[in-house]
């Protein structure tokens, strides 16, 4: 997929990843970039940061109907969506110890929005027989996620929800893809950074933002169903496919070296 004069959606869009990716489609030629995001200090700061193509949207992926409307507002006033990025995403540095409220949260914002973005983007793309849904999991999805049982449960299934959508819409015009990154600098690594969930990523080094917006620009470009800005994390699955009880122990040694190396953890702060 070519990025010239498209419109495109972003959510989780107004810092981290998302605004990496809203920059690089931007310099690609988009023609419009709604930006959607929970947090409005800064949706605002992007407002001004970006040209005259982009618009903010205030939106909570999480609240019933919300992206329905996010898709017909950009709709009535840029045209149909060429790309809609599913990129929201938080962690929960839990383990069997997460409450239920835990549970529906993170599932409501790395699975549900997923699977909302595609009923509210779909028809019109259907329609026209063509469309783009790229959805931001984690290399957690196709691995694990050391320190963060609902982290790991919720990008799995969000990897899964991108398969499904591939397999049941490719052969009617609809490109899918799945972004996978593993560490990148971003709030979620700072603002818990001394947890094992985090510490885990940080270990195997971290991309910038803008890394992983090239990454995906050239995936869209090839349109690979995934998109692996560390590419050693290929090598990872491959060997996790091949042999998973090998696999598994070299997990339970990554997590002793990791845990070994911290000490007492306090608790994270949250995503």
């Amino acid at each position: 997929m070519e990025l010239q004069d498209r419109v495109v959606v972003v959510t989780g869009g107004a810092k981290g990843i998302g605004l990496a990716l809203v920059e690089a489609f931007l310099d690609a030629g988009a023609r419009s970039v709604a930006v959607a995001d929970l947090d409005t200090p800064h949706l605002a700061a992007a407002a001004e940061r970006l040209d005259e193509r982009a618009t903010t949207h205030a939106v909570d992926v999480t609240e019933p109907g919300a992206l329905e409307r996010l898709v017909t507002d950009v709709e009535s006033s840029s045209g149909p969506i060429d790309l809609f990025v599913s990129n929201a995403g938080i962690g929960s540095g839990a383990g069997l110890d997460a409450s239920p409220e835990q549970w529906e949260q993170i599932w409501r914002v790395n699975v549900l929005a997923h699977v909302q973005a595609a009923q509210a983007v779909l028809p019109s793309m259907l329609a026209r027989g063509e469309g783009y849904l790229l959805s931001t999991a984690s290399a957690a999805g196709l691995l694990t996620q050391i320190g963060d049982l609902p982290y790991s449960v919720t990008k799995h299934a969000a990897v899964a929800v991108a398969e499904w959508l591939a397999i049941t819409y490719g052969d009617r015009g609809i490109k899918v893809s799945c972004l996978c990154p593993q560490g990148v600098r971003t709030d979620m690594i700072a603002n818990d950074a001394g947890h094992s969930s985090i510490e885990t990523v940080v270990s195997q080094g971290l991309l910038e933002p803008v890394d992983v917006a090239r990454a995906v620009i050239a995936g869209l470009i090839s349109e690979d169903f995934l998109i692996l800005p560390h590419p050693e994390v290929a090598e990872y699955y491959r060997r996790r496919a091949e042999d998973p009880d090998r696999w598994l122990a070299g997990m339970r040694r990554l997590q002793a070296r990791i845990l070994g190396a911290l000490g007492p953890l306090d608790p994270p702060t949250g995503p």
